[in-house]
């Protein structure tokens, strides 16, 4: 069975299936603030949608991480890495693009495991 959580009629925030909760990837609701708070922003929707999935971020597979600006980098990672669990730390990669908006800094996409 597929759980579709928080559906629209374009995505789903969140999809489940068979232990794995795919997340669609999430921006800042405050595209103001700079890396660090939008970084901050994203991560704390993602804690959100994996908790609704019975989840948590030491349960974390994979995330890929959309960056406008590489320079920014240094700053994300700062406040990833004091996100991220210690010795649970997912596959990950990290490239530069163009998003939807362009007061939007950052996209993080992931995938965790979930309780059967």
């Amino acid at each position: 069975m597929i759980k579709r959580f928080d559906t629209g009629p374009r995505m789903s925030e969140m999809t489940v299936h068979r232990g794995v909760a795919y997340l669609a990837g999430q921006v800042a609701d405050d595209a103001s603030e700079d890396i660090s708070g939008q970084t901050r922003q994203v991560l704390a929707q993602i804690d959100a949608l994996l908790t609704q999935a019975g989840s948590d971020k030491s349960q974390l597979l994979r995330a890929q991480i959309f960056l406008v600006d590489l320079a920014d980098f240094a700053a994300m990672n700062a406040v990833w890495e004091t996100w991220v669990v210690p010795g649970h730390t997912p596959a990950r990669a990290t490239v530069q693009a163009a998003l939807a908006r362009p007061e939007w800094k950052i996209e993080i996409v992931v995938t965790a495991a979930t309780p059967a």
